[in-house]
């Protein structure tokens, strides 16, 4: 599977948002993408005052837009995210479309980012935000695929949930800060890759200097060695990854982590 990583910028315009957002689908496609991964809210600027504004419902623009090109391209589209409405409650939701144009899965962030750094970034979605409820997966004729969004990655059962599933790639659209993007984005990634022995792609906006927050960028892909396939800068730019599946049985093979845990005791008991 060829993984097109799209670091994109993000405005304030929404349609202009989504015009690139197609503009760089299409050229991946023609560069061999299998999938193209966009990054966390690419339609909107990542600021709580804007989520409301910039959302939509069940149906709206950029989930026709992405559908649209994912049929008429005969890719697979992992949605980056975007603010979803549903009544009074708003979510950090990622859509993934499938070669047809059909949703394959809807994943709404389920651990909202609300950090107060000492020193660095203070950010809380949960002024704005409602937490999704379900793990999830969806299906690829390549295999199973997991999907969380940036924060959502910091918790390690989600990511062996989803490996116990069958998930060969975690797909993360992301949006690490100035603060924890330095420290942990590559830790994160390259540790979940190896926790479960699998690939891991993440997906970060372009870095505005001039946003109120500001995007780490660097997206990425690891593989289940922990190996860096690709990296980018802050920069606008686009990767490709080529996931091989059958590294993922031959680490597992070589290491058996999955197969050598001991739940018989992975409790907390009192003493």
């Amino acid at each position: 599977m060829r993984a097109a990583l799209i670091q994109m910028p993000v405005t304030a315009d929404k349609t202009r948002n989504i015009e690139t957002a197609c503009q760089k689908i299409r050229e991946a496609r023609q560069r061999g993408a299998d999938i193209a991964v966009l990054p966390e809210m690419f339609c909107c600027p990542y600021e709580n005052a804007c989520f409301r504004v910039f959302g939509e419902a069940v149906g709206g623009p950029a989930q026709r837009a992405l559908s649209a090109l994912a049929a008429e391209l005969g890719m697979y589209i992992v949605g980056g995210s975007l603010p979803e409405l549903e009544g009074e409650r708003v979510y950090n939701t990622c859509y993934v479309y499938g070669r047809q144009g059909e949703v394959l899965a809807r994943h709404r962030k389920i651990h909202l980012f609300d950090i107060d750094v000492a020193g660095g970034q203070r950010f809380k979605e949960s002024d704005t935000f409602s937490p999704g409820q379900s793990i999830t997966t969806f299906e690829t004729e390549f295999g199973l695929m997991g999907l969380c969004i940036c924060f959502d990655l910091r918790f390690e059962e989600l990511a062996r949930c989803m490996c116990l599933r069958g998930a060969q790639c975690i797909f993360v659209p992301a949006a690490f800060n100035m603060t924890t993007g330095p420290a942990h984005w590559d830790l994160l990634f390259r540790q979940r890759a190896v926790d479960n022995q699998c690939f891991t792609v993440g997906v970060s906006p372009a870095r505005d200097e001039s946003a109120s927050y500001v995007a780490y960028g660097h997206s990425m892909a690891a593989d289940p060695w922990g190996t860096v396939l690709c990296q980018a800068g802050a920069e606008e730019a686009t990767l490709y990854a080529d996931l091989d599946f059958s590294r993922v049985s031959a680490v597992r093979a070589q290491l058996p982590i999955l197969s050598a845990r001991r739940t018989d005791l992975y409790e907390v008991r009192e003493r």
